[in-house]
């Protein structure tokens, strides 16, 4: 059979805003005009350009798509109901609480590898997705992604444009669906094509403009795409909003809006427009050109175990590059994503042991999440991102749509807290474990030591999920032996006795601390019982409430975090449903300011003095 003929690649557009039609109408909302003004891209795309096999949309040798755009779910659901996946009924479910079709994609579908929708993010994983095509697999498969113009505005569609023309991603074919609408008015540039093209050519794209419904022209793009060689290209095709609805298309107003009481009147005018019949009608699916084999992502394990003193003060971010080496050492899927830290978060000794298995993502943190999140797509590799743990939050939005992707990415965050010291309070990240503890999908830990810290790093690789790993500028003293087990929520009891009076509950620094303040308490007969708790999320309850009611329901919590989100309302989490327990919360309670390491623990409350303090205040007050 031969390619998709030009009559029906014009007929699957218009039956793809037909179903966009019916399906928004269907559920009472929904864009239809949005994916009025990109059916002729997606039919051209999945009905003669793209190679893939449509019984295996996740096959690793297919092309991929991203929607970045993710309001035009409806013609992309419509897409696939034409090549028979989707049954044409559940088209009319759109968005009911029973279906997969929801407002926007969702991985929940075989077709779709990431959840979109949040503008600007589709293509930093598009970028994640062609850089391990290109470089990693060296594999011939092409990686389209389909953006609005309004999200052109979103400076993460910067980074990734500045990203993919560096490394010269020539795998990769943005499409930006220039339809002049946002959604209370004109989007920046209107249709003024000229704007994009030279923008996009002063990054180093190839820059392609068409008529966005002319399906010759988006068929002669597509091949020149293809066969751009050192730099990607862009196909900046100018569409209209509502494309071939009278009286709707071009005018405003019209966005998130179903066709209400003109509903009719526009489907009437489309089907007049078939040359074919509904249902009937012939395309060819290019097939894939190669065969990737599946990769090998499960049972990861340090090719040895961590190899420390007992006392030796050893960084945990420098414990964490160690464990990306000795992992690669026996698996060579792991991948490290930085942004411009390597030297601090020493995700670099991955990069001098293995170049090909780090990407450096410069300062572009909102990027290198996406990145990282397109690299691990179909199982084609372990990501782990690291950058300074306050910079994460800028890519907060790109963590909360990894968690809606069901995303594997790994994130470790280094020079958290007050103890940095000396940078000050725009370093010190003190917002993180409140973050991640809200991600739904996320594990959260927190080693406090460069042997926990490994073996984290061991137990990220192999976790469904997000994962965050915080780890700490300062060299801490190494307390675990090398054989130390651990488990996700399973805390660790570091100090104990038979006659321990309060539960310190510390992490990383503050463990260090509360070691100290042991020591000074025990002259005076007072015993702590110290407790790791490893994990933050999920946290160890019945570890917590064991040792709470050992010590007569007095506990301490003591963070290097805000008192917001932190280790102390984990804690109270896990005691809420306890009686006769009094729990203590020491943390950083205001805005800090730069000074040495001792200095600044001392002044927000957190040193081993004024763990000493708190710990008479709980048994003087009677607890």
């Amino acid at each position: 059979m031969g390619e998709t003929s030009i009559d029906t690649l014009k007929d699957l557009a218009t039956q793809i805003r037909i179903s966009s039609i019916e399906s928004t109408s269907a559920a009472s909302s929904g864009h239809p005009t949005t994916c009025s003004s990109c059916a002729e891209i997606l039919s051209v795309l999945f009905f003669r350009v793209m190679r893939y096999k449509a019984c295996a949309p996740r096959e690793p040798s297919n092309d991929r798509f991203v929607l970045s755009k993710g309001h035009a779910a409806p013609a992309l659901y419509a897409v696939w109901a034409e090549i028979g996946v989707v049954p044409l009924e559940e088209l009319k479910n759109l968005r009911h609480i029973d279906s997969d079709l929801e407002g926007h994609p969702t991985p929940r579908l075989s077709f779709v590898d990431v959840g979109t929708g949040s503008l600007g993010q589709g293509l930093a994983i598009a970028n994640g997705m062609a850089y391990i095509g290109k470089y990693v697999e060296e594999a011939p498969y092409r990686i389209y992604c389909l953006t609005g113009d309004g999200e052109c505005a979103e400076g993460s569609i910067w980074e990734s444009i500045n990203f993919a023309s560096y490394y010269k991603l020539d795998n990769l074919c943005l499409i930006i669906d220039v339809n002049r609408f946002g959604q209370a008015g004109p989007t920046m540039f209107d249709h003024d094509l000229e704007s994009y093209r030279v923008r996009l050519e002063a990054f180093g794209f190839n820059t392609i403009v068409i008529d966005g419904h002319n399906v010759e022209e988006l068929i002669s793009a597509f091949n020149c795409a293809e066969n751009t060689k050192d730099k990607p290209a862009v196909i900046i095709a100018k569409t209209m909003k509502g494309k071939n609805f009278p009286g709707i298309e071009n005018e405003g107003n019209w966005h998130g809006k179903p066709l209400g009481d003109k509903t009719e009147e526009v489907l009437k005018h489309l089907k007049s427009m078939l040359k074919g019949e509904s249902g009937k009608f012939d395309f060819t699916i290019p097939s894939p050109n190669c065969k990737i084999p599946a990769t090998n992502i499960s049972n990861v394990t340090l090719s040895k175990p961590p190899d420390y003193k007992k006392g030796e003060k050893v960084a945990t971010r420098s414990a964490y590059g160690t464990a990306l080496v000795k992992m690669v050492e026996t698996n060579q899927n792991i991948m490290a994503f930085d942004g411009d830290m390597r030297n601090s978060t020493y995700s670099e000794y991955l990069l001098k042991a293995s170049p090909k298995n780090f990407v450096e993502c410069f300062i572009a943190e909102q990027n290198m999440i996406g990145v990282a999140i397109g690299a691990c797509t179909r199982n084609r590799c372990i990501a782990f991102a690291s950058t300074f743990a306050a910079f994460l939050t800028r890519s907060f939005d790109q963590i909360r749509m990894a968690a809606i992707s069901q995303s594997n990415v790994n994130i470790c965050g280094s020079h958290c807290g007050i103890s940095i010291g000396h940078d000050g309070p725009s370093q010190m990240a003190l917002e993180d474990l409140a973050m991640f503890r809200s991600i739904p999908t996320c594990t959260v830990f927190y080693p406090s030591d460069a042997v926990a810290t490994e073996r984290a790093v061991e137990l990220a690789a192999n976790t469904k999920g997000i994962t965050y790993i915080r780890t700490t500028r300062a060299a801490t003293t190494v307390f675990y032996d090398n054989d130390q087990k651990f488990e996700i929520g399973k805390a660790n009891i570091i100090l104990q006795s038979d006659c321990d009076k309060v539960l310190v509950v510390a992490a990383c620094v503050t463990i260090q601390e509360a070691l100290e303040a042991a020591k000074s308490l025990a002259s005076a007969g007072i015993g702590l019982r110290i407790m790791d708790p490893f994990t933050i999320k999920p946290i160890d309850k019945e570890s917590i409430i064991k040792h709470a009611n050992d010590v007569n329901g007095r506990v301490l919590v003591v963070e290097d975090h805000y008192a917001e989100g932190g280790i102390g309302e984990a804690v109270l989490s896990a005691l809420a449903g306890e009686k006769n327990v009094t729990v203590k919360l020491a943390s950083v309670k205001e805005v800090p300011r730069s000074g040495d390491t001792a200095s600044v623990l001392k002044r927000y409350g957190i040193d081993s003095c004024s763990i000493v303090g708190y710990v008479q205040e709980l048994l003087q007050c009677g607890c």
